[in-house]
Parts: structure tokens; C-alpha cells; sequence
């Protein structure tokens, strides 16, 4: 797999940090290695062998950790100075690659297999490819809504759903699309915003995105509580 992973890993770990303290959130240990391990992992399994990290909170514990290579995949580093949100996270890892790339978040785990992403990618000739996973019986989050097609035609606010799709956080973006957004708004990006606002709700209509859905394992670790069960998932998983 010739294409990069960047993995957002700058998370604080607010919501954590009655179980997990003094850490960024993608090094809160998983049975005594940090999340972010189980990542590089999945990224092996799926042959990336290159990662830019965004970093930030405490950056120096990732990189320490971490290093220049890790379980056989190069790695660089994208250091925020202050935090820039999903978007200027994502935006500024991109600056790092001249080629397309995956994204993913250092906070959930979602077993995609990122082959079969690329295909469907390829196939719409897609600015932004997502994954999806279906639900059921949840409000923890959004819904995207796609039509026959697969294209994305809406996200829609947290409610109580008893069955939707998700956004469940690993992308493979086009290297040309910050580029299209910035000739649509006139101006460069600003330094810091949301990914999942100021991109993929305010451009759902004038740029390509589709949604690929894979019924895997996922989970999000923002609480204490999946946070907990990823301890008993990764044992068997890994």
C-alpha cells in the first residue's frame, strides 16, 4: 500500500481523565501498550508502511515512544503548537505528503479494510472516501445518510436512532481536495477548524463524497466505558 496513514493523534483525553491521567488520549494503555499501538498494528496488517502523526497535548510522550519507525512503518511528525481541530490536524499532515492519504483518528479503533476503501475511491472518482458503520439503537452520534449510489447526500445531528450509518473516522482523502475548497471559498483554510463542520457538512453538496460501509468491529474510547471494554476487545482481537 503506497498510500500514507495520518493519524490524528492530539486528543487531550478530557473525558478520560478519571481513568487515564497525565496521557494524550492515543497513549491511554490498552494491556500495558498505549491505543495508538493496536493502530500501528491494524496499519501493518493493512501493508501502510508510512505515518505522519498529528500530535499535540503532551506530544512529547508519542514521539518518545514511538519514534522515527515503528513495527516497520516510517513515521513523521506534525506538531501542533496549539490545538488546530480535526481540520487544521488533518490539513497540515497533508501539507507533509504530495499524494493522496488515509485518515484516521487516534481515539477509535474501526476494522476497515482499507484495499476494498481505495476501491470504492477509485471507482467514484471520490474527493473523500468514508467509512461507515452501521448502528443500531444509538445517540451517541450523527448519522450520514447516503443515496443509491453511495454518494453522501446528508450528515445529520446526534438523536436517537434505532438504526443508521456513522462516520466511523478512517477516510481516504484526495490529495487535491483542500485545494478545490480553497478555490470554491477564495481564501486558504484558516489555521484551525473542524474537519467534520467546515468540510465534510459544508461541502456535502459541491464536492465528491462516498461512503463505503463495513459491518466490523469498532469502538471509541472518548469515555471511560468503551475505554474499559477495549481492555477485554483487544485480547482477543490482538
Amino acid at each position: 500500500m503506497k498510500i500514507p496513514a495520518i493519524i490524528l493523534a492530539g486528543g487531550l483525553g478530557t473525558r478520560l481523565r478519571d481513568v487515564v491521567k497525565e496521557l494524550p488520549k492515543p497513549m491511554a494503555p490498552v494491556n500495558g501498550k498505549p491505543f495508538l499501538h493496536y493502530a500501528f498494528m491494524y496499519l501493518k496488517q493493512q501493508s501502510v508502511n508510512r505515518v505522519i502523526l498529528s500530535v499535540g497535548y503532551k506530544s512529547d510522550a508519542i514521539m518518545d515512544y514511538f519514534g522515527d519507525t515503528y513495527n516497520g512503518i516510517s513515521i513523521m511528525y506534525m506538531e501542533e503548537k496549539e490545538p488546530l481541530g480535526t481540520g487544521g490536524g488533518i490539513y497540515h499532515a497533508a501539507s507533509l505528503c504530495d499524494e493522496d492519504a488515509f485518515i484516521l483518528n487516534g481515539d477509535t479503533f474501526f476494522d476497515v479494510n482499507l484495499g476494498e476503501l481505495k476501491q470504492f475511491y477509485t471507482h467514484y472518482n471520490a474527493d473523500i472516501e468514508l467509512s461507515l458503520k452501521p448502528m443500531r439503537n444509538f445517540d451517541r452520534y450523527g448519522t450520514v445518510e447516503v443515496n443509491a449510489d453511495n454518494r453522501i447526500t446528508n450528515f445529520a445531528e446526534k438523536q436517537m436512532m434505532q438504526e443508521g450509518l456513522i462516520n466511523g473516522g478512517v477516510y481516504l482523502l484526495s490529495k487535491d481536495c483542500f485545494h478545490k475548497i480553497e478555490e470554491m471559498r477564495g481564501e486558504v483554510l484558516p489555521q484551525k477548524f473542524s474537519f467534520e463542520k467546515e468540510v465534510l457538512e459544508k461541502y456535502v453538496n459541491d464536492l465528491r463524497f462516498y461512503g463505503k460501509s463495513f459491518d466490523n468491529y469498532f469502538i471509541d474510547i472518548g469515555i471511560p466505558e468503551d475505554y474499559l471494554k477495549s481492555q477485554t476487545d483487544f485480547k482477543e482481537r490482538f
